[in-house]
């Protein structure tokens, strides 16, 4: 087993430190719990945007997630070779790709939405439900600042 390396007092109350450490065991959790169903972080992502803009171009999609195109094409063709999608010429643009979600793909959203979850759960055990509420507040407002989500 790996020791734990040494980090300084004052290091260790540094939020940016905490955030990040909180980061790592979060994704840590999530991917393990992903790959119970043979699922990917990236891949699931992806999978999540077609359910929610689909049917949608692969352009866009890519764009839209921030993945350089190369990868997006790989992804696409793994979740489309797992028959979790579809990519079909788009029939507002015959020269672009819409890329669809199956009723296999939904199904197995499903799942991993649960078990994302679970990992998600086991993250932030220790809090309340209303201390996490408040964490997913304080994150938001950290991580897209500018955004008053309070705000009406």
């Amino acid at each position: 087993m790996a020791e734990t390396p040494y980090v300084p007092t004052r290091i260790r109350a540094l939020p940016s430190w905490l955030l990040g450490r909180a980061a790592a065991r979060g994704h840590r959790l999530v991917a393990e719990a992903l790959a119970r169903e043979g699922m990917r972080m990236m891949h699931h992502a992806v999978l999540s945007a077609v359910a929610e803009l689909g049917p949608v171009s692969q352009a866009d999609l890519g764009r839209s997630l921030s993945i350089d195109p190369k990868d997006m094409v790989t992804i696409v063709n793994d979740l489309v070779a797992e028959e979790l999608v579809t990519r079909a010429p788009d029939p507002r643009d015959r020269r672009k790709n819409a890329v669809t979600i199956s009723p296999s793909g939904t199904r197995t959203l499903r799942r991993t939405q649960r078990l994302g979850d679970a990992a998600n759960a086991e993250l932030t055990a220790a809090l309340t439900p209303a201390e996490r509420d408040q964490l997913i507040d304080l994150l938001t407002r950290i991580a897209t600042p500018g955004l008053d989500s309070h705000c009406p």
